[in-house]
């Protein structure tokens, strides 16, 4: 159900600031881009779930998206919510090819606490590439055919082909399992850690599976309640 006028939307002011509030220092994001040519933070391609708004953010300008989400928590610019929480690190999935130099331009002078993702390989290095033009250095996690190459070499229990797998990037953020096959195992996430790279899985909302998986060894969790995450951590480091 989409939310009522005046619920507060994911990845707005009021969001990003509620997780603060909690202790949340990090926070999973995307990034679309305006018909004005500005990186917003936004899931979704429309407006339609968020704010009953049947049009798509590349046909809306800026102020209408802000006009649009001021009673939905607030919508943000990449540059506006990097320069709202300094001590927050952001992970931006840039969801079109539109979004490569905005976001590379707007994260560029905060590169050193940004991790930037795509589904797209090609979009994800493009957008690398261009913070790195402008001073910039941030992390970058694997797209699809990376981390399909990847989960074939631990299948295969081989860390050359695993590492060759993981090349230029810091990360592998993976769903627990894809189409009926176990992405995340033990053997993997060590497999990740010997090659220096890291594995966040996506999304995890049970604390049972919380703890599961952080008993497998993986660095993060991306999921939709912080306060469940916060206190299974909690609970985890009472128990020493």
């Amino acid at each position: 159900m989409p939310p009522d006028a005046d619920e507060i939307a994911e990845n707005t002011l009021a969001a990003f600031a509620a997780a603060q509030g909690l202790g949340i220092d990090y926070i999973e994001t995307d990034a679309h881009v305006t018909s004005d040519g500005h990186a917003v933070l936004a899931h979704d391609a429309d407006l339609a779930r968020v704010a009953v708004d049947p049009r798509a953010l590349s046909d809306v300008t800026l102020r209408e998206f802000q006009d649009v989400m001021a009673t939905r928590g607030g919508g943000l610019t990449v540059k506006e919510a990097l320069e709202a929480f300094p001590d927050v690190r952001f992970n931006v999935d840039v969801k079109t090819d539109s979004g490569v130099l905005p976001v590379a331009a707007a994260v560029a002078t905060d590169a050193d606490r940004v991790l930037l993702t795509s589904f797209s390989d090609g979009r994800r290095q493009r957008t690398v590439a261009a913070a790195q033009a402008r001073g910039g250095r941030p992390a970058a996690s694997a797209g699809t055919s990376q981390i399909a190459r990847a989960v074939g070499a631990s299948r295969l229990r081989s860390d050359r082909l695993f590492r060759r797998a993981v090349t230029g990037v810091d990360a592998l953020q993976v769903p627990e399992r894809h189409k009926g096959v176990q992405v995340v195992t033990r053997h993997f996430v060590r497999a990740a850690h010997r090659a220096g790279v890291e594995v966040h899985v996506w999304t995890v909302n049970d604390p049972d599976d919380m703890s599961r998986l952080l008993d497998l060894g993986v660095d993060g969790l991306v999921t939709d309640y912080a306060d469940v995450a916060l206190a299974v951590r909690a609970a985890r480091e009472t128990k020493g």
